[in-house]
């Protein structure tokens, strides 16, 4: 039996002065005062479960009638900074219809559904404790990918958008074997560009179940996207391989269907396109992204070992003395996004 990738519970670590100042500078921070630690005082709750009758893990919790009432105003506030810009002239057409606690999983969030009363149109968004590996993780998904994230801070809690789509692990159950030759082939390649995208920006633990397939209809086929829902993982562990989806046993069916649909050159062309991508986004915002990193580079966001381990490995992989002068997790990511944009002209960027 294989050793697993992940041995220990991360811890969670707090936001530094410098980050609240980027937090605020780029519109972060919550106008809203809003405490993780009060959506804790429920009086009540009872397990929530899906269409099939199966434990979802989460739980409906109820509050004293008092504290409900304060707890739903806040929470439209917070929707309405989430989505119209804290416009207040929209709470009285919302209604809270739940908030749900997970019982499971690193960050323990409330996920709060808000209900639209005029036309019963409805979203989720969540609330959890802050952490700075989340918030960075957050933030580079935001600047690194063409799906942008809503998210705001207020002192050591984080309110989340909902990202849209099907877990990957209900899709790969339910809905991969369905698929037609043709899709699975695209589905194949866009896991290809998500392990890459993962494995440069340093984000780990994507296993099936934190990460979503977004299904768009196109004239007359449907296109598949890959998309990362937790971000708790960015630039923790030590193991290189933990960056890696393709190493997850949750993720064997899509490694499979790459072996099967896609030839070595496809993958690499594949890879490439990835990186090409990555490479111009990171110039496009270099001011933004250098700012964030020299923060994340003054930053503790794992441990001394972990950043030992992780630049000797990366170092090893890519030849590139950068990695092994990194002194922090923060330096490690600046020098993969250095590694990246120096070396995309010459097309060889990584070891096959």
């Amino acid at each position: 039996m294989s050793e697993p990738l992940m041995l220990f519970k991360k811890p969670s670590y707090p936001i530094n002065h410098s980050l609240k100042d980027y937090l605020e500078r780029f519109d972060r921070i919550s106008k809203v005062s809003i405490s993780y630690d009060d959506l804790l005082r429920f009086s009540g709750s009872i397990n929530v479960y899906d269409k099939d009758n199966h434990d979802t893990l989460w739980i409906r919790v109820y509050y004293t009638e008092f504290e409900r009432d304060e707890i739903d105003l806040t929470l439209k506030k917070i929707y309405s900074l989430l989505h119209s810009d804290g416009n207040l002239g929209i709470i009285k057409f919302l209604n809270v219809d739940s908030i749900d606690y997970c019982t499971f999983g690193n960050s323990k969030p409330f996920r709060v559904k808000v209900r639209n009363i005029l036309n019963d149109n409805y979203t989720h968004f969540y609330i959890k404790k802050a952490d700075a590996s989340r918030i960075y993780g957050l933030e580079l998904e935001h600047i690194l990918s063409p799906d942008k994230i809503n998210f705001l801070v207020y002192d050591d809690t984080l309110i989340e958008e909902h990202i849209m789509g099907i877990p990957g692990d209900a899709f790969i159950k339910r809905q991969l074997g369905n698929c037609t030759e043709i899709e699975k082939a695209q589905i194949a390649k866009e896991f290809v560009k998500f392990n890459e995208r993962c494995m440069i920006r340093l984000l780990g633990d994507m296993r099936s179940y934190n990460y979503v397939i977004v299904a768009t209809h196109d004239f007359d086929h449907v296109v598949y996207k890959i998309r990362p829902i937790d971000f708790d993982q960015q630039c923790y562990e030590g193991n290189f391989k933990v960056y890696r989806p393709q190493f997850f046993k949750e993720n064997y069916p899509m490694v499979k269907l790459v072996k099967e649909k896609l030839q070595d050159s496809s993958i690499e062309q594949y890879k490439d396109e990835e990186r090409a991508a990555l490479a111009k986004r990171i110039h496009s915002a270099e001011n933004r992204i250098k700012m964030l990193l020299h923060i994340m580079g003054e930053d503790v966001i794992a441990p001394e070992s972990h950043v030992n381990q992780l630049k000797l490995e990366l170092y090893r992989y890519t030849n590139d003395l950068n990695f092994k002068r990194a002194k922090s997790m923060g330096k490690i990511m600046s020098a993969a996004f250095e590694f990246v944009t120096r070396n995309y002209k010459n097309r060889n960027l990584f070891k096959t």
